[in-house]
């Protein structure tokens, strides 16, 4: 059972894949990690030994920024986006896209307009 920057990897996965896992490694950096390290990302999480398990939290631990730091650092932006009062700030505020996407049709559950069937959820247009 391998354990790299307080996260247990998946022991039937591939080593490659495993690595994912962990906040702030990709497939990108899983791969350059594992380059880096000499180590094969096609052996299984469980067929690793202790060795190489070693050199990969080393290799993470010195050069990579994951999990609570990761965390904190991401936080730490949107806060002072919001402490500035910025557009992108009362965005995330608000819990809605930040990036200019339409919101109209597009992120329905967020806006907490959840149509369950055909029909529901739409304002109701009055007769007159």
């Amino acid at each position: 059972m391998a354990r790299i920057a307080g996260v247990t990897l998946p022991p039937n996965k591939k080593l490659e894949f495993a690595l994912c896992y962990i906040y702030g490694i990709g497939s990108m950096t899983a791969k350059k990690v594992l380059v880096a390290t000499g180590v094969d990302g096609n052996i299984r999480v469980k067929d690793l030994n202790e060795e190489d398990v070693n050199k990969l939290r080393t290799q993470i631990e010195k050069n990579l920024k994951v999990e609570g730091e990761l965390r904190r650092e991401v936080m730490g932006n949107i806060k002072r986006l919001k402490d500035i009062g910025s557009y992108r700030g009362s965005r995330h505020a608000k819990g809605l896209p930040a990036r200019g996407q339409h919101t109209k049709t597009n992120n329905r559950t967020v806006r907490g307009n959840v149509r369950r069937t055909m029909g529901s959820g739409r304002i109701k247009l009055e007769k007159t």
